[in-house]
Formats: structure tokens, sequence, C-alpha cells
């Protein structure tokens, strides 16, 4: 009885709804915890980030313009297709991390789980953020919070898969579209995602997922004039002060690191920390 070969998944990036390889033909090994090869992933090089940025910037108009109950069913169904495939996320965090079979499971569920948190918000978070505001005269004066438009992330680097759902599903939930650098360390549930969210609703070029170097990737998304908000909750290792200054050269609007706590843990300012309040005035009826 002849032995059947293995078929070794290949880990490409994801930009513009399709899974690339780099421009550079570059990849890098994925290793167990112990030192064995696991897998070769893409590493992503400042042109597939440039590539990445045009794809979110090309995606805005569309995911902005759906209505928030529409952008809600979608991040519902992303959660959906993740329960699916539930078993096959936790055997990756397992040879990626050398966590137990339990605790990877705990990690599947909290990022399913906050798939749905975000995405209850998405027809929620306007009420919240927004106001009416007293103003003397016969004028309504509303403030409305709109999206951002193209936002890079630096996941955290230093989980699979809850890290990087806590930094890209705030983003999707007010309109924005993403450009997201994976945990280097960690990133071959980041590319599976992207195979959910390919096969979910989400349109093409609303989430780029990009593998490899933070420190090489970061500074030409902070530097991109097309990128209008950066998320460096997965730079604390990097000189995210330079960052924060290159991103002053075109006014990008940066979440820095945050020292001491839970900076991807789900909250309203994680959603509200990537959009513009829109006030607009408009007279009463006198009739």
């Amino acid at each position: 009885m002849s032995t059947r070969l293995t078929i070794p998944k290949t880990y490409k990036l994801y930009i513009g709804g399709a899974f690339p390889r780099s421009e550079s033909g570059r990849t890098y090994e994925v290793a167990t915890p112990k030192g064995d090869f696991l897998a070769n992933a893409a590493l992503a090089s400042r042109k597939d980030a440039r590539d990445a940025v045009v794809a979110a910037r090309g995606a805005v108009k569309g995911w902005s313009g759906a209505t928030a109950y529409n952008r809600g069913q979608v991040l519902y169904r992303v959660a959906e297709i993740l329960e699916g495939r539930r078993a096959q996320f936790v055997d990756e965090i397992v040879q990626q991390t050398g966590v137990s079979a339990s605790v990877a499971a705990a990690e599947v569920d909290e990022a399913i789980d906050r798939w749905v948190w975000y995405a209850g918000w998405c027809d929620k978070f306007g009420q919240v953020a927004g106001s009416g505001n007293p103003v003397a005269g016969p004028y309504f004066n509303i403030s409305v919070p709109e999206p951002t438009g193209v936002v890079g992330i630096i996941a955290p680097q230093d989980t699979a898969l809850v890290g990087l759902v806590s930094a890209i599903a705030p983003a999707l939930v007010t309109g924005n579209s993403v450009v997201v650098v994976a945990s280097q360390r960690y990133p071959l549930s980041a590319i599976s995602l992207a195979e959910v969210l390919a096969t979910s609703d989400v349109p093409g070029g609303v989430v780029n997922v990009l593998t490899g170097s933070p420190a090489e990737l970061a500074p030409w998304l902070a530097s991109h004039p097309d990128v209008h908000a950066l998320d460096l909750v997965g730079a604390g290792d990097l000189d995210w002060v330079d960052l924060q200054i290159a991103a002053a050269e075109t006014l990008t609007r940066v979440l820095p690191p945050e020292n001491g706590t839970d900076a991807a843990a789900p909250s309203l300012a994680r959603i509200t920390a990537f959009t513009e309040t829109k006030t607009v005035w408009h007279t009463k009826s006198l009739v």
C-alpha cells in the first residue's frame, strides 16, 4: 500500500481580496517552540505594504457607505465562519505557541466572542459617540462620528489570534479599511483568518494582512500619505516615537502602544479612536 504525501499549506499575503506572494519573493521560516520547522510565511516588502494601502483606499468608499446594520451582519458572518473552522485554529495555535489544546481553544473562543461583540456595536456606537448639541437659536446642531479612512495596524505580537482580532474588528465597525501587520512570530493564524474574511461577506480590500517584520513595514505605513490613522497597539518593542514623528508629517492620527494595560481589550474607546466628528447645523421649521 502506497503512502500518501501530505500537502503542506502555503501561507501568502492577503491584499485586495487575493492571496499574492510577496513581490520580493521572500519568505521566512515559522518554527514550533521546540525549533521544528512548521511552515514558510511570506516576508512582506514595502512594495507589498504600498499595494495593500492602495487596496484599502479603494475599499473605503463602499465599506463606509454600507449601512451600519449591514456592517454588523458582515462582522457577525465572520464570527460564524470562524466558529465553523474552530478546530483548525485551535490546532494552528497549539503548533505555533506550544500551549495546551484547552488554552488554544479558549483563545479561539475569545476571538469569536470579540467579533460578535464588535458586530453588535455597528448600529449602536453612533448613538453613543454622537450627540445633539444645545445651541441658542432656531437650529439643530448634531455631531456625528464618521470613519477616518485607511487604518494601519501593528497587531499585538504575543498572541496568534485574539490580539489580531481585537485590533482589526473595532476599526471595521465604523467603516474604516485596514492594513494590518500580523505577529511575526505567530503569523499562520493571521492568514487563516484572512481565508475566513475572503469567504465571508467582507469586501476585498477592506482588510489586508501582511506577514513579516513589523520593524521593516511600520515606517512605511507611518509615513504613507494615504494612511489616515495608525494603531501601534503591537509596536511596543519598536521605536514607536519615530513612527509617531513620521505619521505627524502627513497629519496621521496615531494610537500609541499602552504600557501596563491590555490595550487590545474590547472597548468603545477602540471603536471611536479612529472616527472623525462631523457637526451639522440645520434650521428648525418655523411652521
